[in-house]
């Protein structure tokens, strides 16, 4: 690396955090930049970035996040969902909400949570 380069490194790593973000807002507004992170870059035209996102996803996390007051009907929807749970599983996966239950393709992480809020629950999809 270059001696110049270093020594503005070593200055950079003695300023406080504070004294970071007004040197990073300085340099944006000297040189008209944004330092945006690349992942929120533009998408194509005609589509705003969450739809890109859900879009290109094939696998959704289905996460109960509460079992709600019918944690039976619950316990037998989860059953339904994941057949390979005992009652003990499904029940201890109710009573841990926020929890996984699991990742699913698109149709069947809707249909799960459908099911599952059918039931009283309180489901995202992620």
């Amino acid at each position: 690396m270059i001696a110049k380069l270093t020594k503005i490194i070593e200055e950079v790593e003695k300023l406080s955090v504070l004294e970071l973000a007004d040197l990073v807002k300085a340099l944006e507004d000297k040189f008209g930049v944004s330092a945006m992170a690349p992942a929120a870059a533009p998408v194509a035209a005609g589509a705003s970035a969450p739809q890109a996102v859900e879009e290109a996803k094939s696998e959704y996390q289905v996460v109960l996040t509460s079992a709600g007051a019918n944690k039976i009907g619950v316990i037998k929807a989860l059953r339904e969902i994941k057949q390979e749970l005992g009652l003990k599983e499904a029940k201890d996966l109710a009573e841990a909400a926020p929890k996984e239950v699991g990742v699913f393709k698109k149709e069947e992480a809707e249909t799960a949570k459908k099911k599952l809020e059918a039931a009283g629950a309180q489901v995202e999809l992620k």
